[in-house]
């Protein structure tokens, strides 16, 4: 039975490489995007970009849950050392907080497509910048633990596996 189990890799995957953030980076340029056709179509009152920033939000919203769960996958097989936890858990916290944001803020665009599909409210445009504002806190946790821990990196790897960190 434990024959059917893939075995790591030098980066302490089952698979090739990293996984989480290839998809992060889909949900990261489709939320940004999708803040910026908003703002430019409000101010040119250009109403296509309100569907075009509607169906990034939407995909960015199944998205984010597909990242999420490759993460917490290959959190569980970084085995962060001490320094790292912190940062892991701050980050896992994070994108745990930035679904359900997401999701909340893909609802509420729903809400305001029925009603009014050619205008966006002003509070809706702040919550965009909010969320993007967590959506760079997030890229900077997520880029601290690769490049400046290095987890999945075969250095860091072989560190942990030989006791050294």
């Amino acid at each position: 039975m434990l024959d059917l189990i893939p075995k790591l890799n030098d980066h302490n995957l089952p698979y090739p490489d990293t996984i989480h953030p290839i998809l992060v980076h889909f949900v990261i340029a489709m939320v940004l995007f999708a803040f910026t056709c908003d703002v430019i179509g409000y101010f040119t009152k250009n109403s296509r970009l309100f569907e075009v920033s509607w169906w990034n939000m939407c995909l960015a919203t199944v998205a984010i849950f597909v990242a999420i769960i490759f993460g917490q996958f290959e959190a569980g097989l970084a085995k962060p050392y001490d320094v790292v936890q912190p940062v892991l858990s701050m980050h896992t916290l994070v994108g745990w907080s930035l679904s359900g944001v997401i999701a909340a803020i893909t609802a509420w665009r729903y809400v305001i497509r029925l009603k009014s599909p050619n205008q966006l409210p002003i509070p809706y445009l702040g919550l965009g910048l909010v969320l993007a504002s967590l959506v760079f806190l997030q890229v900077y946790l997520g880029d601290e633990l690769v490049w400046v821990y290095g987890l999945h990196t075969v250095p860091v790897v072989e560190a942990v596996k030989e006791g050294v960190l």
